[in-house]
């Protein structure tokens, strides 16, 4: 049997109105839904939006050293296996990876974890606007390792806006009626997170 040198000739599918298509092509044509297209949107959204570059982060290494510090025990105590796959990144990446983790959590903590009495909707604002200012008007360690975090990731905070837009509909909403407001959930609670640590990793 005679055999085939050099590379082997693009596979083709049959048929009138797919000739000259090769498998390629038509793998890479992939069929989006409507639901992704609006979850791509959002992404883009946020990926798009102005980056908080004009942070005034704080420039005093013991209170940046102490804040992550603080991010690492949080890391630690409500994630093993975080703490230990983000212990494989190089130094400046494992902060960044885990003043996120423990943006995150401040965020779910807020909303989980309701104090009789309190109101998680203004808590969840607070966190909000503390987590975007300047870190030079807070003093709480996350908020400040997040801040100097995302100045040095570039991290656009539409990512991060958009990720607490998804956490506050666990305090009005129990169950979706349709696939694309859980779909539209899911990204605010999940995907958002993987935008952000894109830019770190």
């Amino acid at each position: 049997m005679a055999q085939r040198h050099g590379n082997p000739p693009p596979l083709e599918f049959g048929g009138s109105g797919e000739l000259g298509s090769t498998l390629k092509e038509r793998l890479m044509a992939v069929q989006i839904d409507g639901w992704e297209r609006r979850l791509i949107a959002l992404a883009h959204e946020a990926l798009e939006g102005q980056i908080a570059a004009a942070l005034q982060v704080i420039n005093d290494d013991r209170v940046i050293k102490a804040a992550h510090a603080e991010c690492r025990r949080l890391t630690r105590e409500h994630s093993r296996t975080f703490f230990m796959a983000s212990s494989l990144l190089p130094r400046e990446k494992r902060r960044g990876a885990r003043a996120l983790y423990a943006f995150c959590r401040v965020c779910d903590d807020i909303v989980d974890e309701q104090i009789p009495g309190s109101d998680p909707v203004a808590a969840l604002s607070r966190w909000r606007d503390q987590s975007h200012q300047n870190s030079m008007h807070s003093d709480d360690p996350v908020a400040i390792a997040w801040s100097d975090t995302r100045n040095r990731f570039h991290i656009p905070w539409r990512c991060a806006e958009q990720l607490i837009e998804g956490v506050s509909q666990d305090l009005n909403h129990v169950r979706y009626s349709t696939f694309d407001a859980l779909a539209h959930y899911c990204y605010g609670v999940a995907s958002t997170v993987g935008l952000m640590a894109m830019h770190i990793i």
